[in-house]
């Protein structure tokens, strides 16, 4: 596999979403802002929204819904961002934005539910009624742990649903039939799969059970962000052990890896014509990468 580098000085990037324009969106999360990158490797600065940005999402009006961790903080050693997920000094919580792709207007949708604050979104995704899923990492801060999970929501701000509460979940992704919601579960190095039984309602929980487990990865393979293959594979960015992206068959558990330069490959998009194109965030070493995927990602909803 062919890797071309196509953007680079990127602080900490993720959550790449690739737009009609032949433009790639992304967040930069050590420098609380959204860039896009376009074609020629050119960069512009489309939002400084503060916090630590995360995943991005298109909805089906065009703006950008923005997962924000509320931030964390990001180093630079020998020449390699690096982070361990610890949240800045001030940090209160993380939420969720709505940002005009254009003009960069950014409104606060949501922030808390039930009195209760969100800890660190990290990734979204929309399903094909134009409803949000998004995923809640959890944060560590000194000794106490703030519960993660995943959530639904309406993305004009009028309703917010916690859909699954506990695990730490990471990158996330619907299946091409919009039936399944996919959660990385990244200590746990494992893919799971939810089932949707109604609108902002996953398959029952038991007790500390969460979802069915589709695919386990290897020791130490910590997992991220994730995109899904129009034949329902599910590609998960690997950080540290085995780097790269893990394109997982959840019928069989059957995963095949493809190894990419940085510790912290951290998120993959699909787009172009053929929906071959893959774009993958290189975070330690701020970079951009795209490659040519052996099969077709799925095309979003909003693309339909």
């Amino acid at each position: 596999m062919d890797i071309e580098i196509v953007a680079e000085d990127l602080f900490f990037p993720e959550g790449p979403v690739w737009m009609l324009d032949g433009s790639i969106i992304l967040v930069e999360t050590g420098a609380g802002r959204i860039t896009r990158v376009l074609p020629d490797g050119s960069k512009k600065v489309v939002a400084e929204c503060g916090g630590g940005p995360n995943g991005i999402a298109v909805g089906p009006d065009g703006w950008l819904y923005v997962c924000n961790n509320g931030g964390m903080v990001v180093t630079k050693e020998n020449g390699l961002f690096m982070t361990t997920g610890e949240p800045i000094p001030g940090y209160t919580h993380g939420w969720i934005d709505r940002i005009h792709p254009d003009t960069g207007e950014t409104q606060r949708l949501y922030e808390e539910l039930d009195g209760r604050y969100l800890s660190a979104p990290n990734d979204i995704v929309f399903d094909y009624e134009g409803n949000i899923w998004f995923s809640d990492l959890g944060k560590h801060v000194g000794q106490a742990s703030m519960n993660g999970g995943i959530y639904f929501a309406r993305p004009d701000g009028s309703l917010l649903v916690r859909a699954v509460d506990g695990p730490h979940v990471n990158g996330i992704g619907i299946s091409p039939d919009g039936k399944t919601i996919y959660g990385a579960m990244s200590f746990e190095s494992i893919l799971a799969a939810f089932d949707i039984v109604g609108p902002g309602q996953l398959e029952p929980q038991m007790g500390l059970v969460s979802g069915r487990a589709v695919a386990q990865f290897g020791p130490r393979q910590l997992l991220d962000s994730l995109a899904v293959s129009a034949n329902g594979h599910v590609c998960v960015a690997t950080v540290l052990n085995g780097a790269g992206i893990g394109s997982a068959d959840p019928e069989t558990g059957k995963i095949t890896n493809y190894p990419f330069p940085d510790i912290l490959t951290t998120n993959i998009c699909f787009g172009g014509d053929d929906m071959r194109d893959a774009w993958v965030t290189l975070s330690t070493t701020g970079r951009l990468a795209k490659v040519r995927w052996p099969t077709p990602g799925l095309k979003l909803a909003h693309y339909a």
